[in-house]
C-alpha cells in the first residue's frame, strides 16, 4: 500500500520534544514536528500503560485532524513506580525525592507510539524496566549538579549521565527509554508503506 504522503508532504511528528525529533531523524525519513496541544491529564483509574497508549493516539489524532492527507506519529511515555505515575519533576527538590525513592528499586517505563493516517491507526506499546543501584544523597546531589534533569520523566537522562544511576535496564529497544522506540516506529512506518532499510 502506498503511503499517504510524499517527500513534498512529509511525515508529521506530533511532538515538540527535541529528544523525539533527534531519535526520529535517525531513520532518515523526512518529517516536520507539530505541537499537538493535547491535554495530558490522566483519567481517574487509568493505568500507566493505558495513559501512554491513549495519549500517543490522542496526540497523533489531534495533528491528523488538521492534516488529513498526512501520516502523523504520536508518542507518549509514562514511568510508573510502585503503581504511581512519575511526572516530570520540574525542580531540584522533586527530582531529588524521585531519585532517592527509586534507590535500589525498579521503575517501569511504558512508551507508546501511534501512527495515524486517513482511517488507519497503527499502534505499539513498549515496556522498559530500569533497576536503580543503591543511591546515597551525595550520589543524587552529584548527578543533579552535573545534569539537571527537570524536564525528563523519572528525573534522569539515560542518553547522558543518567546511565550511571542504574544497575540494569531490561528492554527490547534501548531508544524507548529516551522517548521513541525506533524498532516499533520502523515497523509501523513499514506497514504504512514507507521504504526503510
Amino acid at each position: 500500500m502506498k503511503p499517504l504522503i510524499s517527500r513534498e508532504s512529509p511525515l508529521l511528528l506530533a511532538s515538540t520534544s527535541r529528544y523525539r525529533s533527534e531519535l526520529l531523524s535517525r531513520l532518515g525519513v523526512p518529517f516536520a514536528a507539530v505541537a499537538p496541544g493535547t491535554d495530558e491529564t490522566p483519567k481517574p483509574g487509568e493505568t500507566p500503560p493505558r495513559i501512554a497508549q491513549r495519549l500517543a493516539r490522542a496526540k497523533a489524532e489531534a495533528v491528523a485532524a488538521a492534516h488529513p492527507d498526512r501520516w502523523v506519529l504520536g508518542s507518549d511515555q509514562v514511568p510508573a513506580f510502585e503503581e504511581r505515575v512519575f511526572e516530570k519533576p520540574g525542580d531540584r527538590e522533586t527530582a531529588t525525592a524521585q531519585l532517592l525513592g527509586c534507590s535500589g528499586k525498579s521503575v517501569v517505563f511504558y512508551t507508546a507510539v501511534a501512527l495515524v493516517g486517513g482511517n488507519r491507526v497503527l499502534e505499539q506499546l513498549d515496556t522498559t524496566i530500569v533497576r536503580f543501584r543503591r543511591l546515597t544523597a551525595a550520589d543524587v546531589v552529584r548527578y543533579l549538579d552535573a545534569e539537571p534533569a527537570w524536564d525528563t520523566a523519572g528525573s534522569f537522562k539515560v542518553e547522558g549521565l543518567g546511565i550511571t544511576l542504574f544497575e540494569a535496564i531490561e528492554t527490547r529497544d534501548p531508544t524507548a527509554l529516551v522517548g521513541l522506540p525506533l524498532i516499533a516506529v520502523r515497523r509501523l512506518l513499514g506497514e504504512a508503506g514507507y521504504s526503510l532499510p
